[in-house]
């Protein structure tokens, strides 16, 4: 087993990661919410890159697992900066970004942010604008007078204790939205989706997929399979979506 690294940022964070091999354009994997680098869909592509001989990095977030910072005091901004700081200071050449969740709304961010350097994408449940369309959005009137007067609000969680989601995160959040404006993805996209997801919806991906412009995007709806999408069937269809933007870009 690999041991954890640290970069420090320009921002003064402390980034834990692991990154493995030496060829080929390198896989980054983006987390979710509150994951972090150690879950099953992470360690599983990790695994499958070394087999390949590919290069891969994982990374914990600040607030996230190994890293410097508490969860309560970060940011889809935040963990928008620790994504382009580990990849310009990790990372050569092409990318092929695989985000899970929340990670699939930094795996646009980072499409946005450095276009000439994406090869191709996967998304697993991406939640782009998730602080605005499903927190926000989902407030009752005493939740969004809490948020004011509080700072932060508590949501239940299927995986975990409650979430606790601050006014920083929301007004940082309408900061980073992708649906409201032009997302050009021009380059192999794979979106995943499974159809019993009742964190991220249906009703997401295809907005997503309707909205994002580029001549090579897929969208694949698994039937019967719900956020995790982590099960032996979820991983080998992650794993052979992201060979397939390999193969279908052209730097394999």
């Amino acid at each position: 087993m690999s041991i954890t690294q640290f970069l420090d940022t320009p921002q003064g964070r402390r980034i834990a990661y692991h990154k493995s091999g030496q060829s080929g354009p390198i896989i980054v994997f983006l987390g979710g919410l509150k994951s972090d680098m150690e879950g099953t869909k992470a360690v599983h592509l990790e695994d499958w890159a070394k087999a390949r001989g590919q290069s891969f990095l994982r990374f914990d977030y600040s607030g996230h697992g190994e890293s410097s910072g508490s969860f309560e005091d970060g940011c889809i901004g935040d963990w928008h900066e620790d994504t382009v700081a580990a990849v310009t200071a990790l990372t050569q050449g092409p990318l092929v970004v695989v985000g899970s969740s929340m990670g699939g709304w930094q795996a646009l961010l980072l499409a946005k942010a450095m276009p000439e350097r994406i090869a191709g994408m996967v998304t697993i449940a991406a939640a782009p604008d998730f602080t605005e369309d499903s927190y926000w959005s989902g407030f009752s009137d005493a939740e969004k007078v809490a948020l004011e007067t509080d700072g932060y609000v508590e949501l239940p969680s299927d995986y975990m204790e409650p979430y606790r989601i601050t006014k920083r995160m929301i007004e940082d959040g309408r900061k980073r939205l992708v649906l409201r404006d032009e997302l050009l993805l021009e380059f192999p996209v794979w979106f995943l989706q499974g159809t019993e997801d009742t964190a991220v919806t249906s009703k997401t991906a295809i907005e997503l997929i309707e909205h994002a412009q580029g001549g090579d995007m897929q969208l694949l709806m698994v039937k019967g399979k719900d956020h995790r999408f982590s099960d032996p069937i979820c991983l080998k269809l992650i794993t052979s979506k992201v060979e397939a933007v390999l193969l279908a870009s052209k730097i394999t």
